[in-house]
């Protein structure tokens, strides 16, 4: 069965056949191709176009059609559909006759698939939010557990300044708190009605677009048909949402390999998530978090993918938007498991807290503190900073650490440095300075804990 085959004679080349076949990936939509024509024979009714005993034939036969896909996962094995819509029109029709000829009345493909993508668009985001709840959940409990553990900060991967390791978890919950946001306005974006756009010049028929958009629970209905039936934003929007937080996903990833390695021992990963090597007897690989890492350019390729092919397409519909489906799942498919594994990651990964504090310690990162120190009791913030380093650099000498350092050495060492000063080789002294709002300091975290729950409370509603 073809929905177009009126105007061709001849048999089509079964390798042209083939490779325009769309039903192999656009078989995902079959429950919201069933939701929309059940809402469109209701349209029709209203409309009269169909006759009530007609429309009640076809509904029928509508709900017959889900109850099958529904309780038969193997469906789609062994059809040879030219799409899902074409499916459902020749599945329809063997079922209730003639009768389901009508049910393309005043539509085109272009906006049933238009809308279906909608709806898959706002069912995805809505899922991506949640699974990204249960990740930001897991960042606060992690981060409440170890609130006081103290660990250098880095910049260039060089130690920096003291943070708290709940700060650092902190930043990935604003990250990806981003992310939530982004699906969120994807979703308000596709929440309009394309039916009744028709192929691009609008139906001729009486449908109650505004009955139709409550019936399949969108917001709004969409204002230009052209517009609506060649638009693949929603598409694009979620790609881009989900690319970036795949890239906040890989920032996490590729952290959490280095802190896990024997050079820094900060974290260890769950053996549950990690594998071993077939040669060496010793290796515990993060194989969890690579793959997360690399399939974030997977991701990347799909919303490039979908930009080069929208490029330059011009009004309204074209074929190629038939391949907007494979980024469009493929991408969503593989955010949601990331953040399925990088959830599990977090809540089984054991923080070593020992560790991070003594390489805080041990490693210079109080040198700012100093720094900051002599510049609130008046010396010049240039010469606080060589005084500072000046230290630094004749620790390393001697291989001094700061913890070896006394009242006694260090106001020795320049007079503008006080006994008092010397508790900054500390690094929880320093710390305590860092209070301000969004700051590193125990208070500044604890109030952000606080503020981080609060708002995954307001998310869960």
């Amino acid at each position: 069965m073809k929905l177009w085959g009126g105007r061709f004679s001849g048999r089509r080349d079964p390798l042209f056949e083939k490779f325009s076949e769309s039903f192999s990936l656009d078989q995902r939509f079959v429950l919201y191709d069933l939701r929309v024509n059940l809402a469109y024979v209701k349209a029709l009714a209203e409309a009269r176009v169909l006759q009530p005993r007609e429309a009640g034939r076809i509904g029928a036969g509508l709900e017959a059609l889900r109850r099958e896909v529904q309780g038969n996962p193997g469906w789609a094995n062994g059809q040879s559909a030219e799409d899902v819509h074409t499916w459902v029109e020749a599945t329809l029709e063997r079922l209730v006759g003639d009768a389901a000829r009508k049910l393309r009345t005043g539509r085109s493909r272009n906006d049933l698939v238009a809308t279906e993508m909608r709806l898959y668009v706002k069912d995805a985001t809505l899922s991506l939010e949640r699974a990204l709840v249960a990740l930001l959940t897991a960042l606060v409990s992690k981060a409440q557990v170890h609130a006081h553990v103290v660990l250098p900060g880095y910049t260039h991967l060089q130690p920096a300044q003291p943070i708290l390791f709940a700060h650092y978890l902190l930043a990935y919950f604003e990250m990806f708190s981003r992310d939530g946001s982004r699906l969120r306005d994807c979703r308000v974006r596709a929440d309009e009605l394309p039916m009744g756009a028709g192929a691009l010049a609008g139906t001729t028929f009486p449908i109650n677009r505004e009955r139709l958009a409550k019936e399949l629970g969108f917001a709004r209905v969409a204002r230009n048909s052209v517009d609506v039936t060649s638009d693949r934003d929603p598409v694009a929007e979620l790609l881009f949402a989900c690319a970036l937080c795949m890239l906040h996903l890989s920032r996490w990833a590729e952290d959490l390999i280095i802190y896990s390695s024997p050079g820094f021992g900060f974290v260890e990963l769950a053996d549950a998530y990690s594998t071993g090597s077939s040669l060496m007897p010793q290796k515990k690989n993060p194989d969890s978090l690579e793959l997360i890492r690399g399939k974030c350019g997977r991701v990347f390729g799909s919303l490039n993918a979908l930009f080069v092919t929208m490029k330059g397409l011009p009004m309204t519909y074209n074929r190629d938007m038939q391949e907007d489906k494979e980024p469009l799942f493929d991408a969503a498919d593989q955010l949601d498991g990331s953040l399925e594994m990088a959830r599990v990651v977090v809540e089984s990964a054991k923080l070593n807290p020992a560790v991070p504090a003594a390489a805080a310690e041990e490693s210079w990162a109080i040198a700012t503190d100093l720094a900051d120190a002599l510049a609130r009791a008046g010396t010049p913030f240039h010469r606080a900073h060589q005084l500072a380093g000046q230290l630094v650099l004749s620790s390393l000498r001697a291989g001094k650490k700061p913890a070896d350092w006394t009242a006694e050495d260090l106001t020795a060492f320049a007079p503008e440095f006080t006994a008092e000063m010397a508790r900054y080789f500390r690094p929880a002294e320093g710390l305590k300075t860092r209070e301000i709002t969004g700051g590193s300091g125990p208070a500044a975290v604890s109030k952000a804990l606080d503020a981080a729950e609060a708002r995954l409370e307001s998310w869960r509603r």
